[in-house]
């Protein structure tokens, strides 16, 4: 099993509580809210908000959430403005990790992802030193108990899908990113419900640890994550199937 799918199922399964909910939700706010305050307010012109849109649509977010998203992006309600951010840093083990951050107070942000960069054994790597080894990639998760694999598998390779592949419960396709869109658009119009849609970026090679040392690099990746400025994380880390998170 690739480590994004692990670790993919391992957010699902925390994202089941409200507060984290919560959490995804204000985060997608802030990049809807960015999106729009860069390329406009429409969709249909502006990709970076198209795409937010249908993240945050595969996250089921009430469309009213997302209208009062897009208007304070724009100017027509009052909302903050964010910087964008980027970081690239190794865990222990020499795991890469890809921070992404948006935030209204950029020297708060940096001072807290070196601190818990730090406080886990972790250290922030030159430019481009980590981001070569990531591609991006559209990915879209639905239960795999609502569904079954073959239901999904028909709709999204018509659609232009990559791969659909069952693990853990979940049913995770991926698509090249020019693809995300189209397969979206192909499994919401047969009515599929998914749990997460995003064009993320996969790692070309994966980095295997032992169970203790990967255990250190997921309490580092769940710090970050839920640092409030933090977007996204991504990291080559290969999490063992039979590996289980507290």
């Amino acid at each position: 099993m690739s480590g994004h799918s692990k670790w993919a199922t391992i957010k699902h399964k925390k994202g089941a509580a409200d507060a984290k909910r919560g959490q995804m939700f204000t985060k997608l706010i802030k990049e809807i809210s960015i999106a729009a305050r860069m390329g406009g307010g429409d969709p249909e012109g502006n990709p970076r908000l198209r795409t937010a849109v249908l993240k945050a649509r595969g996250a089921n977010m009430p469309k009213d959430n997302i209208d009062r998203a897009i208007k304070k992006g724009t100017g027509e309600l009052e909302g903050v403005n964010y910087e964008e951010l980027a970081y690239e840093a190794y865990a222990p083990g020499g795991v890469a990790i890809l921070i992404e951050v948006l935030t209204d107070n950029k020297n708060r942000a940096a001072a807290d992802v070196r601190n818990i960069l730090t406080r886990a054994g972790g250290s922030l790597a030159t430019a481009g030193a980590v981001s070569r080894l990531f591609k991006r990639q559209g990915i879209i998760t639905l239960d795999g108990e609502k569904y079954t694999e073959d239901q999904i598998m028909e709709v999204a390779l018509d659609g232009g899908a990559e791969d659909v592949a069952l693990s853990d419960g979940i049913i995770e396709v991926t698509t090249a990113p020019e693809d995300f869109e189209p397969v979206m658009n192909a499994l919401n119009g047969k009515g599929f419900e998914t749990m997460s849609a995003e064009i993320s970026m996969i790692p070309e090679v994966a980095k295997t640890l032992d169970n203790d040392a990967t255990a250190k690099v997921v309490r580092l990746l769940e710090k970050l994550e839920d640092n409030e400025d933090v977007q996204n994380v991504y990291s080559n880390i290969d999490i063992p199937e039979e590996f289980e998170t507290e």
